[in-house]
């Protein structure tokens, strides 16, 4: 059993995106993957997912080896940008000669089930451990019978972690940030009341405008009381039920979101999130985690349970950060310097 080894680090500013270095080796054009899912697969709730394919994209420098990337529920496939997609979810960790460096690995992301054209609409019953039987399927397809390195955050996090519990002798290495082996019931109870409302929208014929404000309450529990309180003043308007300054940013972001998200679709992932749980002494790959102490929604202490309950614990690194739960996707330069680290030791050679 390895050492746990918590480090806690100080971030006094926000960091920029580290500097890519030249490209070295011939990275091959991002393409997608559709792959068919078998006509007998269920879920293990015993439905059928509405749409047949898995759809993933790969890209990176052929022949190296694989590193799968997933995120929260609002990403995807295109995690770097390309030339078909402008800027990818995570293109400041997924770059050439950056942390999850596309000179020297295919790195691979996937789209989560339920998705497609053909998606219903009414939610499914969805686990973690659907999503990494899905993500097995994807590697038999790819003839890839092991992955380096799986990186997930948030529910890609929790997926990572479903899928070494099923699939151990599959996976190298395991980075897991702001994602834990179960969800806090706080956070539960906040995803709980974002579902209700978007229920009631759903039966007043107005699933968008649910899918909207709802997404405007996910928004207070993605970043920090300190940081909402720099940006914005408390400024009332002219009449009461007009909008405050901080209204106005969450009803930009809550509009935004309809063009990606569908309202049986964000029911079907946000429950799924409240419905993971995996044994933490079952996980044998070897595990890097990242917390930040000042997320709400994975509060710190259940990544260091999950720390001390793994097997074979690399190291836990934990670091303040403005941002909340979102650090993942704002600090740059910290994820950056403990992903470098963790994926350092990768042979070039593995396939």
């Amino acid at each position: 059993m390895t050492t746990a080894l918590a480090e806690k680090t100080t971030l006094d500013t926000e960091p920029q995106c580290l500097p890519a270095r030249k490209s070295i080796a011939p990275m091959q054009r991002a393409r997608d993957i559709i792959v068919s899912i078998p006509a007998d697969f269920r879920l293990a709730s015993g439905e059928a997912l509405a749409d047949p394919v898995i759809r993933a994209r790969l890209q990176g420098r052929p022949g190296a080896p694989l590193v799968i990337v997933a995120g929260g529920i609002s990403s995807g496939r295109f995690v770097h940008r390309t030339e078909t997609n402008g800027s990818g979810w995570w293109s400041g960790a997924v770059t050439a000669g950056g942390p999850i460096d596309l000179d020297r690995f295919q790195v691979l992301a996937f789209d989560f089930a339920p998705d497609g054209p053909t998606a219903p609409a009414t939610p499914l019953t969805v686990t973690t451990g659907d999503q990494a039987r899905l993500l097995a399927l994807l590697l038999d397809h790819l003839e890839a019978p092991r992955a380096a390195a799986f990186v997930g955050c948030s529910y890609g996090g929790m997926v990572g972690l479903a899928f070494a519990e099923a699939f151990p002798e599959r996976l190298g290495q395991l980075v897991v940030i702001s994602a834990a082996h179960r969800p806090h019931p706080l956070a539960t109870a906040w995803r709980g009341v974002q579902r209700r409302i978007l229920q009631l929208a759903m039966e007043a014929g107005r699933p968008e405008d649910g899918v909207a404000l709802a997404r405007e309450l996910s928004m207070t529990t993605y970043r920090t009381p300190e940081e909402l309180d720099a940006r914005f003043d408390t400024v009332a308007p002219e009449r009461a039920g007009g909008r405050y300054p901080v209204c106005d940013y969450l009803g930009a972001r809550g509009r935004a979101y309809p063009a990606v998200m569908t309202a049986s679709r964000w029911l079907t992932l946000s429950d799924s999130i409240d419905r993971h749980t995996i044994t933490p002494e079952a996980i044998t790959t070897p595990a890097t985690l990242i917390g930040f102490t000042s997320d709400r929604l994975v509060p710190i202490d259940d990544m260091r349970e999950l720390a001390a309950r793994l097997p074979n614990l690399f190291r836990l690194v934990e670091a303040p950060s403005l941002y909340g739960h979102d650090a993942f996707l704002k600090e740059d330069a910290f994820v950056a310097d403990v992903l470098t680290t963790a994926l350092n030791d990768i042979d070039p050679k593995e396939s």
